[in-house]
């Protein structure tokens, strides 16, 4: 990405001539990672009131070059969910009314989610004897944590991509940046509660649907930093573990919630417990759907964050 726009400054940048030379030679392109620039002075060769000038007339210039960007390369794939993408600042985004996203929800963390355009995504398989088995197949399949209950690959059908947020059986991250059929996939990450209140590590995972951004965040035990904030991004809908001691309490996941602030927020890892439910929603409007599934459109998200609860196939529901 950031070398197509690299080369599409270069082909603005020839219609400017001595101005985008003396820009360069600024180096004004190199906080942005987008040019090493040289270090010579700024300004060389111009008259003083032009050099006095040349801070904004470089600013105008990246301008006009970012929206020749947006001009030039209408095929690449601006990320709906971080925060610092051009296409939010330059062009907002009308969206039509249609559904982009399904999803199904099959317990515990366990999750399959079905873009508009068919690919088929699961989260945190459940190994048997909790919930009924879903007879599902995947195209891409994330495990955010390295337990049975998050990662027992054979009850998906097919042979979906796997991603695993963890490498040396859990011990350490992996990074993930994944582009699955229509769907850019990467991790953040996050710690978990273990043995003895300690503490071990975890993976979230977003996957940035184009129009949609929809956030698995794992067995997350605690606040989110700052740095995480800004790599998750801005959220439509967020899958959210409330059970505490092997993730955050109710209490936590309804600060978490108000950090990321999504449009929709769906709690998991509570086996059931309405209590834990309850307590999560305090303060938001809910939905309590007698089903496991959900269909979301960009349309028609609610202005502010919505709980929405569903209900897993073979549920048991108790206080």
């Amino acid at each position: 990405m950031i070398q197509g726009i690299k080369t599409v400054y270069q082909r603005g940048s020839q219609s400017f001539g001595l101005l985008t030379y003396q820009c360069v030679r600024a180096g004004d392109l190199s906080p942005s990672g987008l040019d090493d620039g040289p270090t010579e002075r700024p300004g060389f060769g111009l008259s003083s009131t032009l050099r006095s000038l040349l801070p904004s007339l470089c600013a105008i210039r990246h301008a006009l070059c970012a929206l020749l960007a947006l001009i030039l390369l209408p095929a690449v794939a601006w990320s709906a969910c971080r925060e610092d993408h051009l296409a939010d600042r330059l062009i907002p985004p009308a969206y039509a009314a249609s559904v982009d996203a399904t999803l199904n929800y099959f317990g515990h963390n366990f999750f399959q989610i079905i873009t508009g355009k068919g690919t088929s995504i699961a989260t945190d398989p459940l190994a048997p004897g909790m919930y009924p088995d879903p007879q599902i197949s995947a195209d891409v399949l994330t495990i955010g944590r390295e337990h049975i209950n998050h990662n027992y690959v054979p009850i998906i059908r097919g042979t979906p991509q796997i991603l695993r947020g963890l490498r040396d059986f859990g011990l350490d991250w992996n990074q993930i940046r994944v582009n699955v059929k229509d769907v850019f996939i990467y991790d953040i990450p996050v710690y978990q509660n273990g043995f003895d209140e300690g503490s071990i590590k975890g993976a979230a995972f977003v996957f940035d649907l184009g129009k949609l951004c929809i956030a698995h965040l794992g067995d997350l035990s605690h606040k989110l930093t700052a740095k995480q904030l800004k790599w998750i991004g801005k959220i439509d809908v967020a899958l959210t573990p409330i059970s505490g001691r092997w993730t955050m309490d109710p209490d936590t996941a309804r600060a978490v919630i108000g950090q990321l602030k999504p449009k929709i927020a769906i709690p998991m890892h509570h086996r059931d417990n309405m209590q834990l439910v309850r307590r999560f929603a305090q303060g938001f409007p809910v939905r309590h759907l007698e089903t496991n599934t959900l269909q979301v459109s960009k349309s028609d998200l609610p202005a502010s964050t919505e709980i929405v609860v569903l209900t897993p196939p073979g549920a048991q529901t108790w206080e």
